[in-house]
């Protein structure tokens, strides 16, 4: 039998004032509280700066190429590396999280990816870029898992697929203010510099360490339990048998929506200005209808998560989001016009589907090793998904970024799949 809670009521006793006070468009972030609102913050503001570090490096990428002389496979090979370490990472942050706190576990991963992400703008050799790029996963990986359950444990099981939808939007943001750094550093810095600034800038996350370490704090009932559970943060009991099948298919579930959406994160930017043949303004105009759309699809699939159910807003946007990447390839050369409108679908249903990931995971395991088992399973897929876009790097020479971009639409295929194996727990209390 499983050991996670099973569904309640959507409100534990609330009244009728209180429901009120709770609705409208805020709602969610009224019924958070001052404390939950300061862990908003914090995640939020994480996630953004983890999403501008990761950027950093697809936008460089062209001129990384040109400066140490890689191929596709070589440059596709910087996106494994960071997304298999940062399964490790997110492991280990996971398993801190549930022993030693949620906020004590995202800062470090914070200090970890700033650290490196810099670290990344000194490197001599592709080698030693290839290492630093690694050990910026570290702290990559964790980040997102241990946000979003800090956060997760303060949402009120009424709003808790918009709220977390809310704090992945944030992810866009990253995105975006990445792709305004990008335009400005390489319109006036030569190639060869430029993109050492760019990670240069990857130093900013300080700033919110220094804000969460006073300011934001675990949720109280989180606390009692880490207090007095015997097996927070293990990896063992996240594969008995109440939760080893959920552990299985959430790993595949992770796997086929990031093998998909780091295809596209990867390789959009370099299928731009190489099979498109778009200049560096140029492209960031057309990241800037793919980046609206994707914050627009963050805060909408928050919302359908709590209104459809976990399950069936991934259902349909795997699906919205296999049909985007096949249209989106196979656009005619010369109809630039029709590859800008697109763009804003595309970016709209590949991070609608994430907006439920932070509330589902943590609504499959009970608080003990909700850390553990949400870092695990995110991670686990990060890295296996990893496989996808440096798929796409080897057979670029060959068959085109934009025709090997097909290897996205399987991975939404595959995350559909896993969800037959997943039960649906919307309106469930974190016991």
């Amino acid at each position: 039998m499983s050991t996670t809670p099973p569904p309640q009521a959507l409100s534990t006793g609330a009244s009728g004032a209180e429901l009120t006070e709770h609705d409208g468009a805020l709602g969610w972030l009224r019924a958070l509280g001052p404390r939950g609102r300061r862990a908003f913050a914090g995640a939020f503001g994480g996630y953004a700066l983890d999403s501008y570090d990761y950027f950093t490096l697809p936008l460089s990428m062209v001129a990384l190429a040109a400066y140490f002389g890689l191929d596709s496979g070589q440059t596709g090979l910087f996106t494994t590396v960071t997304l298999v370490v940062s399964a490790v990472g997110g492991a280990v942050a996971g398993v801190v999280a549930d022993r030693f706190g949620r906020v004590r576990a995202l800062m470090i991963t914070v200090i970890t990816y700033a650290v490196f992400t810099v670290a990344c703008g000194f490197a001599p050799t592709y080698e030693t870029l290839l290492v630093f790029r690694a050990l910026q996963g570290l702290g990559f990986g964790g980040e997102w898992a241990v946000g979003a359950i800090l956060v997760a444990e303060y949402a009120s099981a009424r709003h808790r697929g918009r709220t977390l939808g809310a704090v992945q939007s944030s992810w866009a943001v990253g995105w975006a203010l990445a792709a305004v750094v990008y335009t400005l550093v390489f319109s006036f810095a030569g190639d060869d510099l430029a993109w050492r600034i760019m990670f240069w800038t990857g130093a900013l996350p300080a700033l919110l360490v220094i804000w969460m370490r006073r300011r934001v704090h675990d949720a109280p009932q989180a606390v009692a339990v880490r207090e007095r559970s015997a097996e927070k943060g293990s990896f063992a009991a996240i594969f008995k048998p109440g939760l080893l099948r959920t552990t299985v298919f959430a790993g595949l579930l992770s796997t086929g929506v990031q093998g998909g959406y780091y295809t596209l994160a990867t390789w959009v930017p370099t299928y731009l200005k190489t099979d498109r043949g778009l200049s560096v303004v140029g492209t960031g105009g057309y990241l800037t209808f793919l980046i609206s759309g994707a914050f627009l699809g963050y805060l909408t699939g928050g919302y359908l998560t709590d209104r459809l159910g976990r399950r069936r807003n991934i259902w349909l946007f795997a699906l919205l989001s296999a049909i985007c990447i096949l249209a989106y390839a196979n656009i005619p050369h010369g109809a630039n016009t029709l590859l800008l409108v697109l763009g804003f679908p595309l970016g709209f249903c590949m991070s609608a589907i994430f907006s439920g990931f932070g509330s589902y995971l943590s609504e499959l395991y009970p608080t003990a090793v909700r850390g553990t088992g949400q870092g695990f399973t995110y991670n686990t897929g990060r890295a296996v998904g990893a496989v996808f876009p440096t798929a796409v790097g080897f057979l670029a020479d060959s068959w085109g970024v934009g025709g090997a971009l097909v290897f996205g639409a399987i991975g939404y295929g595959l995350a559909a799949l896993a969800l037959l194996g997943l039960p649906e727990t919307r309106g469930r209390e974190l016991a």
